[in-house]
């Protein structure tokens, strides 16, 4: 952890700001070793760590410090020099905490990306120079913007092996350009870098003067992720209802609604109604661990306490009476399918949509999506890591926005009842 031995120094220092950051890249485009670098030139690798990755290196017979090693963890992944699992890296500057997310480049775990990325407030997407935009890239960019990861910065890779040509990046911005103009991607950015040798991921590089902007980290340092927070719409699911038990029930007069704020602002002395129930009350107070607070917004773990004593349980919505959700039993979606066995219109699944659960039923499959050319096609089943759209039925309504409204409640899970499997991610476009 940071503060601990380093190849450096120690870096401990009080940041507060999270940036979640999904990578994704085709195989061999240099994603472990680019996160490898990353880690190992901003201080973040245990002595220990670095003395076991040279061991490794050395009985490869890699010729140097392999520092993809840092992040490709199970014995199979280093096998085969591919990213297989999803795996997370935790390290932090003076700036901000990082959470990285790993995601798997194959289309084989296109289910696994979606898994990594589904949080993620920056998507790195990663390019080999001497490949240029591939059916990987266009891939990634796609459930980039399917998933609406607010920021994409793209990683043109191995510069050093086309001598830092400015030229080969150019067309690649050109074509990865043109590419995204038909996503709908709100923010992407493009830097030149050599991870293997550290241009421009921490430190700017002497080999692309041409170029005139910031390495990775400082991008990923000062981007700005505070405005893609949904603060309009007050939308607070309860997870737990806390009450005192036992011998503290005696003594302790104390009811309240535990959860993570996946909208808006809440403050104490907010008029509220809970839903699906429909029972109005106020924000009393506001308690975390910490002790009480004046407000809370996404994506804070609070306990709120209400002025009245209301039936409320677990997936109960707390929201703003003048701003409610969509109190839906019929669902217009975007899915990835991530089953072995296919989707077929009819299927029944369990849905868990915050910390609802209901049944559902597929009603229709109505298109699935070529992510190569991004047509819609009549099917008549979605197989494992293809990406449709479907409407389904609900047993019982759920509180939901559209996924491009917030992130959180526009979202759900399908899970197959008979292996508790989950088999989809799914994306709200539309509900009644």
């Amino acid at each position: 952890m940071p503060g601990a031995a380093t190849n450096g120094h120690a870096t401990r220092t009080r940041t507060s700001e999270l940036l979640r950051i999904a990578t994704a890249g085709s195989v061999d485009d240099g994603k472990s070793t680019l996160i490898g670098r990353l880690l190992y030139d901003s201080k973040q690798v245990l002595v220990d760590q670095l003395e076991h990755v040279a061991q490794v290196s050395e009985r490869r017979g890699d010729g140097y410090l392999n520092l993809a090693l840092l992040t490709d963890g199970l014995r199979a992944e280093r096998e085969q020099g591919i990213t297989i699992d999803v795996a997370y890296r935790y390290f932090q500057t003076t700036r901000r905490k990082f959470i990285i997310a790993d995601t798997p480049g194959h289309e084989q775990y296109t289910r696994n990306m979606v898994t990594g990325a589904s949080t993620a407030d920056v998507s790195v997407v990663l390019v080999d120079a001497r490949k240029g935009v591939s059916r990987q890239t266009r891939r990634h960019a796609f459930i980039s913007a399917l998933l609406r990861i607010p920021h994409m910065v793209v990683c043109v890779n191995k510069m050093d092996l086309v001598g830092y040509d400015e030229a080969v990046f150019d067309q690649i911005v050109d074509e990865l350009t043109d590419w995204a103009a038909r996503l709908d991607i709100p923010d992407i950015s493009f830097i030149p870098i050599s991870a293997l040798h550290g241009d421009n991921v921490v430190d700017r590089s002497q080999n692309m003067d041409w170029y005139g902007g910031g390495p990775l980290l400082y991008h990923l340092e000062h981007v700005v992720i505070a405005p893609d927070r949904n603060l309009s719409d007050v939308r607070f699911p309860v997870q737990y209802v806390i009450r005192p038990i036992g011998a503290e029930a005696e003594h302790h007069d104390y009811r309240g609604y535990a959860g993570q704020v996946a909208g808006g602002v809440l403050r104490p002395g907010d008029d509220v109604v809970v839903l699906p129930g429909g029972q109005r009350t106020r924000i009393e107070a506001i308690d975390t661990f910490e002790g009480p607070r004046e407000c809370a917004f996404p994506t804070m773990s609070v306990t709120l306490r209400l002025a009245d004593d209301i039936d409320i349980s677990r997936g109960d919505m707390i929201v703003d009476p003048e701003d409610p959700p969509v109190a839906a039993r019929e669902l217009d979606a975007m899915v990835c399918w991530m089953g072995s066995e296919p989707l077929r219109p009819g299927a029944r699944y369990q849905i868990k949509h915050t910390t609802r659960d209901a049944r559902v039923v597929v009603d229709e499959l109505e298109c699935r999506v070529d992510v190569d050319t991004l047509a819609h096609e009549p099917g008549e089943k979605l197989a494992l890591n293809e990406v449709g759209r479907v409407r389904l039925r609900v047993s019982a309504p759920l509180m939901v926005d559209r996924y491009r409204r917030n992130r959180t409640t526009g979202s759900f899970i399908l899970i197959d009842e008979s292996g508790n499997d989950t088999v989809a991610a799914g994306m709200i476009v539309g509900a009644r």
